[in-house]
């Protein structure tokens, strides 16, 4: 049988990570970047940002791409949102019980942050997080640590400032966490969410209501939480890893574009 070629009539799937991928780490975006997303967009093609950010900043993403695509990936898969005709509403949520993880990271990192979304959006947080990170600006409430026990979770987020990262990524598997999907960052930062959530199960559920057939998948990623994606994209159809990428993206990837201030998105959106 012959290989479907990457020129093949019909819509992609493109799933694109934001952060290092998208958006450079100074926060910006680059023309050429804008001008491949705006046309593949004009094209047809769904364009879906596939993202660890919450919903309400992955939102104000598209006004500076000029696009509004039918679908968002937000929270690593946990919430998915749905263009409504005038806006955004969550269209699929996943939610679990954070007490038990919350722990088992607490007791290995007691001087981390923590933060946990809810089914709303809304965050509560033991201390401020970076700017941006989690969309914590106007939706966040400070709380102790207790309180974050009996809040029914979609994410929940442990960042270690200052941390040794090898030492970071050494006590993760310590911390024994059970029935949850997690997902590690370049800094010490720990990303978890409901079993079997992640950007992949949630681009998988989208390519299935577009009704795009799987070998019309692009997904383009940077970081630890973007290797299931990538490796269901490769497998049938095309999983790209941004040059500055993790070893392991990079092995979970069909394809090595350039990096993020290469414009390696850019050279990747323009073969389609």
């Amino acid at each position: 049988m012959t290989a479907p070629s990457w020129k093949d009539t019909g819509p992609w799937l493109v799933a694109l990570d934001i952060d290092g991928t998208l958006i450079r780490e100074d926060g910006s975006l680059s023309e050429a970047v804008v001008t491949e997303v705006r046309r593949l967009d004009a094209a047809g093609h769904h364009v879906v940002l596939t993202t660890g950010r919450s919903a309400v900043s992955t939102v104000p993403v598209l006004d500076r791409l000029g696009i509004t695509p039918r679908f968002l990936v937000c929270s690593n898969g946990a919430v998915t949102l749905r263009e409504s005709g005038s806006g955004f509403r969550r269209h699929y949520v996943e939610s679990f019980d954070p007490a038990e993880s919350l722990c088992a990271i607490r007791t290995h990192l007691p001087n981390a942050r923590f933060a946990v979304e809810d089914e709303l959006g809304r965050y509560r947080c033991t201390e401020p997080f970076p700017d941006g990170t989690t969309g914590l600006d106007d939706a966040q409430a400070a709380v102790p640590f207790e309180a974050l026990l009996t809040t029914k979770a979609t994410r929940v987020v442990a960042f270690a400032p200052g941390h040794d990262m090898a030492d970071f990524l050494a006590l993760v598997p310590k911390m024994n966490l059970r029935e949850v999907s997690f997902a590690l960052a370049c800094t010490p930062w720990l990303d978890l969410a409901a079993e079997g959530v992640n950007k992949a199960a949630a681009a998988e559920r989208v390519r299935a209501e577009l009704a795009v057939p799987r070998h019309r998948v692009l997904a383009v990623g940077d970081g630890h939480n973007d290797i299931e994606l990538l490796t269901w994209a490769a497998e049938r159809g095309r999983g790209v890893a941004m040059g500055q990428s993790p070893a392991e993206l990079i092995a979970a990837a069909g394809e090595l574009t350039g990096t993020v201030l290469e414009d390696g998105l850019a050279q990747v959106l323009a073969t389609l």
